[in-house]
């Protein structure tokens, strides 16, 4: 989930709503890569979730990050809820998941290093206090009742609320986990083409990341549960987005969406302050219930765009949402398949081609399927294991033509990142099949085996 905003000042007309969101415009060779990802925290004698506090905790965990790798803290309320250090910042999701949200770079080689070198710390942290991390998209084994929600205000607000809009909400906030990648655009004409890709492709990605067929110790019949549970969290804030797809679309029309979307909140003074269900177009007109005769501030405006959850999102950058939470091995592979597919326009034209004869409703219809069967997928004839083998061969051409070396020369290019994803097209099992594979096998239906065999 995201921290607070610290954007500008006053919103004095309505144009600086799509403006903000256009000043994310950059040239080529300014376009970065950037890399979020959750994992699930447990204690090894137990393998239940980490509480907030304690010997064996997620505040221990941060403690442990500042004091051993110079890690800045960050606080609210008085209670210790992250890190920052050079850009980069560790917070808590809901349920006491770990989030780095990396610093924006130049290649995929430097995020890749990047995510180490944060695993390496976390896990010397980890094994010191007998707490183990997990990446999956869904926690596999624990039930509602035995994961504390951390002490964040948004996550009270959000907690009180989501049962009002959803059926799934709290599951999503507490045991659900994503990688997440964050990329750049040029213009509005970038920004379009690149959002049509990102959503019409979003599950392929579902697919070829799938990795959350349990839930609460039992198979669930989906691939990607992770995936399941977002469908039923709020319709208002997720899904495809078909008016992306219409003519028209722009800034200015996700403006329109966007203000559209009920509120969460407004962050004043170090608090949230509640104004679930609110409308931010009252906000705009100084009629906010939680705030009379206050107008929105740029920061508000950019807060409020952190509260929609569709399965690719625009800020002053573009955001992929749609990948389960995974392995290390996985982890350096999405950046690499969405920069391969959107930073070459040579390959964002040949994704496109992929896609442009889809719709809405055929979509929609991936997205199911894709959370369901994974790689084996179809729907109205598209087959999602060729869909995905052209998605990986255009990614690969992408990269190839990207050209970005290694820091010490020796790799020519980023394509190496997607071998994992070739190997999954080879054997056409995701690694939701290979766990699926291991707990009818070797594992004898003992779920358990799960932290032993998977953990970071």
């Amino acid at each position: 989930m995201s921290i607070p905003q610290s954007d500008g000042g006053s919103i004095e007309n309505l144009d600086q709503l799509a403006g903000y969101m256009e000043s994310g415009n950059k040239d080529k060779v300014d376009w970065c890569v950037g890399t979020e990802h959750e994992k699930f925290g447990f204690c090894k004698e137990t393998l239940q979730a980490l509480p907030y506090d304690g010997e064996r905790s997620v505040r221990s965990v941060l403690l442990g990050l500042k004091d051993r790798f110079g890690w800045e803290p960050l606080e609210e309320s008085g209670y210790f809820i992250g890190l920052t250090k050079g850009g980069a910042n560790i917070s808590l999701e809901p349920g006491g998941a770990l989030e780095l949200a990396g610093i924006p770079l130049k290649t995929i080689h430097e995020t890749c290093d990047e995510v180490n070198t944060h695993l390496k710390e976390v896990k010397e942290i980890a094994d010191k206090i007998g707490v183990g991390f997990i990446g999956l998209g869904a926690a596999p084994t624990w039930k509602h009742e035995n994961v504390e929600l951390m002490p964040k205000g948004r996550y009270q607000l959000m907690d009180a609320y989501m049962d009002k809009v959803g059926t799934m909400g709290r599951t999503m906030m507490r045991r659900t986990c994503t990688v997440q990648v964050n990329l750049d655009f040029s213009s509005e004409k970038d920004m379009v083409q690149k959002f049509r890709v990102a959503l019409a492709l979003q599950p392929v990605a579902t697919a070829l990341f799938a990795n959350s067929p349990f839930f609460e110790g039992k198979v669930t019949g989906h691939k990607s549960w992770r995936s399941r549970v977002w469908r039923d969290l709020d319709a208002d804030r997720t899904g495809m987005l078909p008016f992306v797809f219409e003519d028209g679309m722009g800034f200015q029309r996700y403006v329109d969406y966007a203000l559209d979307v009920p509120m969460y909140f407004v962050y004043r003074n170090g608090k949230y302050i509640n104004a679930l269900g609110q409308s931010f177009r009252d906000f705009l007109k100084g009629r906010l219930p939680a705030l009379p005769g206050e107008v929105p501030t740029v920061s508000d405006w950019a807060d409020h765009l952190t509260t929609i959850f569709p399965e690719a999102r625009i800020k002053k950058f573009m955001e992929m949402r749609g990948a389960d939470g995974g392995p290390w091995r996985r982890l350096c592979a999405l950046p690499a398949f969405w920069v391969g597919l959107l930073y070459d326009q040579n390959s964002l034209d040949a994704a496109w081609d992929l896609v442009k004869g889809m719709d809405s409703a055929t979509r929609e219809a991936l997205r199911v399927a894709s959370s369901v069967d994974g790689l084996a997928a179809e729907v109205n004839g598209v087959k999602m294991i060729e869909l995905a083998r052209q998605a990986v061969k255009v990614s690969t051409a992408g990269l190839n033509a990207r050209a970005r070396c290694s820091a010490d020369g020796l790799v020519s290019d980023e394509t190496h990142f997607l071998n994992s994803l070739s190997d999954s097209l080879e054997t056409e099992m995701t690694l939701a099949d290979e766990l699926l594979a291991r707990f009818n096998g070797d594992w004898h239906g003992n779920l358990d085996k799960i932290y032993e065999d998977y953990s970071y």
